[in-house]
């Protein structure tokens, strides 16, 4: 019988099967804060999509009419959640448009809830159904912007997470 030198196809799927974990656990390790405000970044960004997604299809079932909280408020932005006591300001990336302060917090849950939504999110870093820490813009020409206002810092940069349409 002639023997041939070598590895098998096993022995190189098991070497890079490990050399794949320890690169991944390296990566990781490296900088863990920055992988994690990352990934919460990632999810206000689905939830801002979601949030507006959910208003934009209760118009379209609703004959163009916007969410009762929407239709009862004047132009401008207000925070998310169920609070009934001030709701702090909220500082983000829609450039050049004043923050309203509103004295609770305006309650999209009744309309959106669960029909559009499963429910109202909340910011992953300080989750509060009170104040959720995403906002709605309602320009005077009745476009919607969604947005974040704990949005994080990553490598030097605040990235505005805001949708529009």
């Amino acid at each position: 019988m002639k023997k041939y030198k070598g590895f098998t196809l096993i022995e190189l799927l098991i070497v890079i099967g490990i050399i794949a974990i320890l690169a991944a656990i390296i990566y990781v390790v490296v900088d863990p804060a920055r992988r994690l405000s990352e990934a919460r970044n990632a999810e206000r960004w689905s939830s801002t999509n979601a949030i507006l997604n959910g208003i934009l299809k209760y118009t379209v079932d609703n004959k163009g009419v916007l969410p009762t909280a929407l239709t009862n408020e004047f132009t401008g932005t207000y925070k998310l959640g169920t609070g009934t006591l001030d709701c702090d300001d909220c500082t983000y990336g829609l450039a050049g448009v004043a923050t309203t302060t509103p004295v609770a917090c305006i309650d999209l849950s009744s309309d959106l809830v669960p029909t559009y939504l499963s429910k109202i999110p909340e910011d992953p870093l300080t989750p509060d159904a009170a104040d959720t820490d995403y906002f709605v813009y309602r320009s005077a020409s009745g476009r919607i912007t969604v947005g974040s206002c704990n949005e994080e810092d990553i490598a030097g940069e605040r990235p505005a997470i805001t949708v529009s349409r």
